[in-house]
Formats: C-alpha cells, sequence, structure tokens
C-alpha cells in the first residue's frame, strides 16, 4: 500500500454525534466537497453501511468505486476497496475517535493506490486535499446539525 495521509481536527460534539455523521453516507455531497455521490449497497449487523459506492471527484482523482466498512462502535472505522474503479486500484483509511476535553480529535488517515502513474508528490498533494477537505467539511456538518 502507498504512503498514507494523516490529519487531525477537533470537533465541538461527542463520539456517536460525530459517528453518526460519518454513517450518513447519502449526504456526503453536501459537506465532502469531492464526493459526487455515496449509495450505500449493504449494511452491516450492527445497521451501519456495510459497502458503499462513490463516485468521486477530486480533480486528477475522479472515480467510481465501491468500499467496504468495519465499525468499532464510535471509536473508530476502517475501510478498503471492495470494488476497483477505472483510476483508483487501492483505497484504506479510516477515521479514529478520541474524546479532547469538550469535544473530540478527529484523526483521518488516507492510502490511495491508482493504476495510472502519477508523480508521488502529486498524488500525496490530491490525498492531502481529500483528508483536510472531509475534516473541515466534517466540522462544519457535526457543529452546525
Amino acid at each position: 500500500m502507498a504512503d498514507r495521509t494523516t490529519s487531525s481536527i477537533t470537533i465541538g460534539a461527542d463520539r456517536s454525534t460525530i459517528m453518526a455523521v460519518i454513517a450518513d453516507f447519502p449526504s456526503y455531497p453536501r459537506w465532502a466537497g469531492q464526493v459526487k455521490s455515496a449509495r450505500i449497497l449493504s449494511t452491516g449487523e450492527d445497521g451501519r453501511p456495510a459497502t458503499v459506492r462513490f463516485v468521486l471527484d477530486a480533480g486528477v482523482i475522479s472515480d467510481e468505486y465501491t468500499l467496504r466498512y468495519t465499525w468499532y462502535g464510535d471509536e473508530s472505522v476502517d475501510w478498503h476497496i471492495a470494488e476497483a474503479g477505472k483510476m483508483v486500484s487501492g483505497l484504506t483509511g479510516s477515521y479514529r475517535l478520541a474524546d479532547a476535553g469538550g469535544g473530540t480529535e478527529v484523526t483521518y488517515e488516507l492510502a490511495v493506490d491508482l493504476k495510472v502513474p502519477m508523480i508521488g508528490m502529486i498524488k500525496r498533494k490530491a490525498e492531502k486535499v481529500i483528508v483536510d477537505t472531509a475534516l473541515k467539511g466534517l466540522k462544519k456538518r457535526v457543529e452546525t446539525r
């Protein structure tokens, strides 16, 4: 797997509130800038989404693919590619939530592997834009609900 891009942000809400927003995939196009659509294909025994089909447009990385999710209560969620797209061959990531004095620290980690060659620096920059936009969008979405 490729190098991972990691970033954190503190959100003024509890973990369960944040996880509810993370699990609300149909709403992603409203707050996760590069996600044009997210359709839940299946759910797990806990009622949370297990597989989700995404349409992504992140400039240099635009594609459709399916991710498989593993939920660990309100502490974390991991995902990996279940069905690759035309451009994205691998995608793994996670949200980790930890209590942080009146709020929650959310750490987002992402690694993307592409089928097409791309200069590492450009790919990492695209990953960083996705991670930063996701965290800022998540914070705004949670705190304005």
